[in-house]
């Protein structure tokens, strides 16, 4: 059996893997294709990028840990109460991936009877990783990284994501964001990519980081970097945030998503009240 140093090993190796894809594609080009549509409208990309990623880091993952489960965004269906569970997302921010928006990254988690042990995003375009291994700290780099020490919302920066729902969610993410600016933050800062904003409130840029729909592979590392570095994360009425249940129906398994909050601890229960008060 790995240690779990071996085991972030191993994530590291395929998140680079992974990346390696992802930036073969972003120099040569790629056709982005709808995902799903909304209300007539198609907002949700994939690419042969995203599918390709995917499938070459389940064939390093599977060589490594056959008996391994594997939950992935484009089409691996592991399942999420498995002992042994790898969940990844081979290109979190398709859109700014799209659209040559240099903010996108890979992101592979571990998780051993439901807890995360190892996390790791990359964003191959930078070169810039994040790490965590349960009761180990987190890191950019070889670099300890810790939350910010900001007590008040007034003190800080705030990220937050949106659904790519144009209904009521996104109103509800408008109306909390106007209630973040009535605590007088310093702003607001809206990315695309919940692995990377994870690891800018893990890192002391964010003082806290909302969503209202997540699934598992959005946070699942980046969750761990998050309590790793000092951070709170729970979901947006302040109940522990889970990976969620699978539910399969035919041949076809859903995974369960969730709202999302991180924050320095000290900002959470702030957080959670605005973010609560317009939970859709």
């Amino acid at each position: 059996m790995k240690t779990d140093n071996e085991i972030l090993m191993v994530a590291k190796t395929a998140a680079k893997l992974g990346g390696d894809i992802l930036m073969k594609y972003w120099r040569d080009g790629v056709e982005m294709r709808d995902k799903s549509a909304v209300g007539g409208k198609t907002y949700d990309l994939v690419s042969d990028a995203d599918v390709e990623s995917e499938n070459e880091i389940t064939r390093y993952l599977k060589t490594e840990f056959p008996d391994h489960e594997i939950l992935g965004e484009e089409g691996q269906l592991g399942d999420v109460n498995a002992e042994h569970l790898w969940i990844i997302d081979p290109l979190d921010g398709t859109n700014n991936f799209a659209h040559h928006v240099p903010h996108f990254a890979v992101s592979i988690a571990y998780y051993h009877r439901g807890e995360a042990v190892v996390g790791a995003v990359l964003n191959p375009v930078r070169d810039e990783q994040y790490t965590a291994v349960r009761g180990g700290g987190a890191y950019f780099g070889d670099q300890p990284i810790r939350v910010c020490e900001s007590a008040k919302l007034a003190q800080t920066l705030v990220g937050c994501g949106f659904y790519y729902d144009r209904g009521e969610m996104m109103r509800s993410t408008l109306r909390a964001i106007e209630d973040f600016f009535g605590h007088d933050i310093h702003g607001i800062r809206r990315f695309g990519t919940a692995s990377l904003d994870l690891c800018q409130v893990a890192c002391g840029q964010f003082g806290g980081f909302f969503e209202y729909q997540l699934s598992p592979w959005d946070f699942a590392a980046g969750a761990l970097v998050v309590r790793e570095a000092g951070g709170k994360i729970t979901d947006g009425k302040g109940a522990p945030l889970t990976i969620g249940k699978s539910r399969t129906i035919g041949k076809s398994r859903t995974i369960g998503k969730s709202s999302v909050v991180a924050s320095n601890t000290r900002l959470h229960d702030a957080m959670v009240d605005i973010t609560s008060r317009y939970h859709p």
